[in-house]
């Protein structure tokens, strides 16, 4: 499988000095086929602004800003140039794009220096930020914050390239002491970068678009990388055709243990999502009052019966199961907790934990190290702190799940926006389908029934992650397209994915 991979900053500038050297392409040639990427997409969806006023540093993401606004100016757009000279230095490349702008008739240059006061903004302008890139380490001062500053406050729509200018690409930052751009689109160069996918850094980085810039594959191919990003094709590549004479044995029995009274809901939506998600049979553990609402609301699942009426207290015979799941809806009871603990024990076969059987082993950490090898686990961020603790910020929370995975050998997805599958080898993929709509009671209970239907189908722990977060997102997506964010419910993701399976055809 071919993910995109997630370079930090280092490797991103090996990439490009690889590609100057290799193609070989001089710099200010490549920072020129950058530019033209940019000026199309902006040109592409450019509606009627007053005027497009372009602020640049005096670095090579001033230098991209230049090339932009000479292309930009050449097609007919009314461009303002602003060079904000918070540094007497600057870059080579920089210096060729600005003289190449020096002579053109009708275009403004406007230096700004530190006792300049403001740059006129108007609502209707478009503004393109191109003063820093990716490579910044400390929060902006002086000159720069103002100038960031006045953009923020101006209302007017903001376009930033490679990097919202104050924002980090591989740490965090603190909102309540830096100054940071806030863009409605950033424009990044062929790989995403790891602050794009943190939900505190939405409010900087808007929209982000990705534009393929021709750096070399080779190197691409070579690099080693331990954050990767889930695209359709990955998926294409994971799915695996169904035989014409294949049978329901070919798919493997799966067990889910689900439910207690007043939670049957969640027994329901995770077994149609399993049966929906390719088991070839599945039997549902519920206690005694969910028997009758199973029967009738999944009448495909055969039905196993716990001789407690209102939650889980004794395991089914587990000699017939292929994979099994945990957790939707069961409750804490003391109970549960004892069979629990019996189920880790006794099962050789991977298990899926969700919801409360997660919350139940957050208070016994020392269950973890008996699960068996390859498990799954899918929590929400705060049940992830119940499992290892709190975390400052999310990237260090990326960091302890991907220390959590190696350490119990668990494959570990933290869910969200951009969820993140945290392998026993290091590896976190983040999955790129998914909308807010999906922020609904029922759909992690949805991701718990498909892991599980692909698990028992025969795909490996790893390979049913990633197809798992990717068709429950892709269900979501095409459920947003008929309901909008606000009317979605969990069982609009069950009815939408054999829709997400087709994508894979």
């Amino acid at each position: 499988m071919c993910a995109l991979k997630i370079l930090p900053v280092d490797k991103i500038r090996e990439a490009d000095a690889y590609t100057i050297d290799h193609e070989p392409i001089s710099s200010v040639d490549l920072m020129e086929r950058a530019a033209s990427t940019c000026f199309r997409w902006i040109k592409d969806m450019t509606g009627t602004y007053q005027k497009i006023k372009v602020i640049c540093g005096t670095g090579n993401n001033g230098g991209d800003g230049l090339a932009i606004s000479r292309m930009l100016h050449h097609s007919g757009f009314e461009v303002e140039v602003f060079v904000i000279r918070f540094s007497q230095d600057s870059t080579e490349d920089f210096e060729v794009n600005f003289n190449r702008l020096a002579d053109l008739p009708g275009l403004i240059i406007t230096d700004i220096y530190e006792q300049d006061t403001e740059i006129g903004i108007e609502e209707s302008d478009l503004i393109i930020d191109a003063m820093l890139g990716s490579g910044i380490s400390r929060p902006l001062s002086g000159l720069l914050a103002r100038v960031a500053d006045q953009i923020n406050k101006n209302g007017a729509m903001v376009l930033s390239i490679d990097m919202p200018t104050g924002l980090y690409s591989d740490s965090p930052v603190d909102p309540r002491n830096s100054i940071i751009v806030k863009a409605d689109y950033t424009l990044s160069f062929q790989f995403p970068k790891k602050a794009f996918l943190i939900p505190e850094n939405e409010v900087y980085v808007g929209e982000w678009v990705l534009l393929d810039i021709g750096l070399h594959p080779e190197f691409i191919d070579k690099v080693d990388c331990k954050d990767l990003f889930i695209e359709k094709e990955d998926c294409i590549n994971l799915h695996r055709k169904r035989a014409k004479f294949a049978h329901k044995g070919n798919f493997g029995h799966a067990l889910l243990i689900a439910g207690s009274t007043g939670y049957f809901g969640a027994a329901v939506m995770a077994s149609r999502a399993c049966l929906r998600s390719g088991a070839g049979l599945l039997t549902t553990h519920v206690p005694g009052d969910g028997f009758l609402v199973m029967q009738t609301s999944v009448v495909e699942a055969m039905i196993s019966i716990d001789p407690e009426d209102v939650c889980f207290s004794t395991l089914p015979v587990l000699d017939a199961y292929n994979a099994i799941g945990v957790g939707p809806g069961l409750g804490m009871a003391s109970e549960t907790q004892a069979a629990l603990k019996l189920l880790i024990q006794q099962t050789s076969v991977p298990l899926v934990l969700d919801a409360d059987a997660l919350n139940i082993i957050s208070e016994n950490k020392t269950w973890l190290s008996f699960l068996p090898a390859g498990s799954i686990l899918t929590p929400h961020p705060k049940e992830f702190e119940r499992l290892t603790g709190p975390t400052a910020n999310q990237f260090d929370r990326l960091e302890m799940l991907r220390a959590f995975a190696i350490r119990f050998k668990l494959y570990v997805i933290l869910k969200g926006a951009y969820s993140a599958l945290a392998t026993p080898d290091g590896r976190l993929y983040f999955n790129s389908t998914g909308n807010p709509g999906m922020a609904t009671g029922g759909s992690g209970d949805v991701l718990t029934g498909i892991i599980l239907g692909l698990l028992s189908s025969g795909y490996p722990a790893r390979d049913a992650c990633i197809l798992g977060m990717w068709l429950h997102g892709k269900a979501g997506d095409i459920a947003a397209e008929k309901h909008g964010y606000e009317a979605m419910l969990a069982s609009d993701l069950v009815d939408n994915l054999g829709k997400a399976f087709r994508k894979l055809y």
